[in-house]
């Protein structure tokens, strides 16, 4: 179908055209919609806690650990198929199974019956979230790839910050249900909107993955998740724990292993001899890790330590998504003059900063203004800065018939790396007495985020961006 064009309208980093408008609009929005899922049930576990006062700790813990394992692990072999059977298609799929899930999890009757439309809550994610990276990518030319997909970032950035605040309002006004009933008019609007104006692209080249390669990394996946998740529950050095992560890393190993042997592999390694792929891919790890640090850190801090209501923490760190939304797109457009490795250097730096006002300023008592907003903002200009030009510079790295599953590699790695921040910063507060105490935890997180914007910063040094980027152009783009 061909959507017809309309007069490009002016916007910051180059003319955009009607279609062009309308692929980054939906595809943002289902992105939006997806990464608010991981961060929102954070807040409203409480009270699905008392509606499902019968079911034990560990069964409940679940509800929040199945849906970031899940999507994790399915994320790279779904970006995999999108790219054989069809972007559009893919995200359409995708689309429709996220939405229906959402309004069934807001339904369910039982914890165990949440917990399974989680799972596959989580599976229409990793279905649409690298088709919509890939419509993105194949709908703009080069010269405004990097504004593109930095707006397409941010969307994943705004999310996971947006998810507290907005979880916390909800959850006050309504009830934990409607958590998940407001995916329901973005759902319906993405996919409505994407069978009209979406045009499909893909590889007829890449080969349906080995049923083998899928097993092992979502045994691999959800291993490891699981041995970090509940490391708090049962201790690092507990047989259960290191259980776990002996499984996860020989699921792993094998996964390798049998990627290499192969004609049909989930993820072809040979990308990671592509510079810009192996570092932006390591920097997404770290930045997931410090930012889910950060942000589950922040709600902790002012609930426990300054006592503030779940409302009044939400809308606390609401100036650091404010600062996303209003900042990314401007770095976009500025990634397509100097390229990403500067901004990415930068943002780096400045959310070490935030972390580093924390250390200093946070104590048992404190003025909001002064100790705790300039760190909002200083973390939230890290985000702005790294999550959508990390983004960037790994979709610009990837051949044409690799945007998929490479995108989806790199948002899978920074998916765990949330896992992974969640269950250390849980580790650092758990067992923790007196208020000095949990005051030393809580330094002990911001440490966190001190050190992993440092080393976002040291991982950009070896990036190549700029004009010289090699060009990624569409492959069987259809009308």
């Amino acid at each position: 179908m061909t959507t017809p064009t309309a007069a490009p309208t002016e916007v910051a980093g180059g003319r955009f055209d009607r279609h062009e408008r309308l692929t980054l609009a939906v595809a943002s929005l289902a992105t939006l919609a997806t990464f608010l899922d991981t961060t929102i049930l954070f807040v409203a576990f409480p009270d699905i806690s008392s509606t499902f006062s019968d079911a034990t700790p560990s069964t409940l813990s679940w509800v929040l650990n199945a849906y970031t394992i899940v999507f994790a692990a399915l994320l790279i072999p779904a970006g995999k198929i999108a790219d054989r059977v069809g972007h559009r298609r893919a995200f359409l799929a995708g689309s429709t199974l996220f939405t229906a899930a959402s309004m069934a999890c807001g339904l369910a009757p039982t914890v165990e019956t949440l917990i399974g439309f989680r799972i596959l809550q989580a599976a229409g994610a990793a279905i649409l979230i690298p088709a919509s990276l890939a419509l993105v990518m194949h709908a703009f030319p080069r010269e405004r790839v990097p504004h593109a997909v930095a707006i397409w970032g941010a969307a994943g950035g705004v999310a996971g910050a947006l998810g507290p605040t907005l979880g916390s309002a909800i959850i006050e006004t309504l009830d934990w249900r409607w958590a998940f009933f407001i995916n329901l008019p973005i759902g319906l609007f993405t996919v409505i909107a994407g069978r009209t104006h979406l045009r499909e692209s893909r590889d007829p080249t890449t080969r349906i993955p080995s049923m083998i390669g899928v097993v092992l990394i979502i045994v691999a996946a959800g291993a490891l998740s699981y041995g970090v998740v509940d490391s708090d529950r049962y201790g690092w050095g507990s047989t259960h724990t290191l259980t776990a992560l002996a499984i996860g890393a020989l699921a792993l190993a094998l996964f390798v292993v049998a990627q290499r042997s192969t004609d049909a592999p989930v993820l072809d390694l040979e990308l990671f001899a592509i510079g810009n792929f192996r570092w932006g891919t390591i920097s997404s790890f770290v930045f997931g890790f410090a930012f889910s640090a950060m942000f589950f850190g922040s709600i902790l801090f002012l609930t426990n330590v300054w006592n503030y209501s779940i409302l009044a923490a939400g809308f606390a760190v609401a100036p650091g998504p404010a600062f996303v939304a209003l900042i990314s797109p401007r770095m976009g457009k500025l990634a397509g003059v100097i390229g990403q490795r500067p901004i990415i250097l930068a943002g780096g730096l400045f959310y070490a900063a935030g972390g580093l006002w924390r250390v200093i300023m946070l104590g048992a008592q404190g003025n909001y203004w002064i100790d705790y907003l300039p760190s909002m903002i200083l973390t939230g200009l890290g985000v702005a800065f790294c999550i959508p030009q990390l983004s960037s510079v790994v979709a610009q790295a990837l051949p044409p018939n690799r945007i998929g599953v490479g995108g989806a590699a790199m948002q899978a790695v920074r998916q765990l790396g949330g896992t992974f921040g969640v269950a250390f910063t849980i580790a650092l507060l758990a067992g923790t007495t007196g208020l000095d105490g949990l005051l030393g935890a809580f330094n002990r997180v911001w440490w966190t985020i001190v050190i992993g914007g440092c080393i976002v910063s040291l991982l950009a040094l070896p990036l190549r961006t700029g004009r010289r980027a090699s060009p990624v152009t569409p492959v069987e783009v259809g009308a």
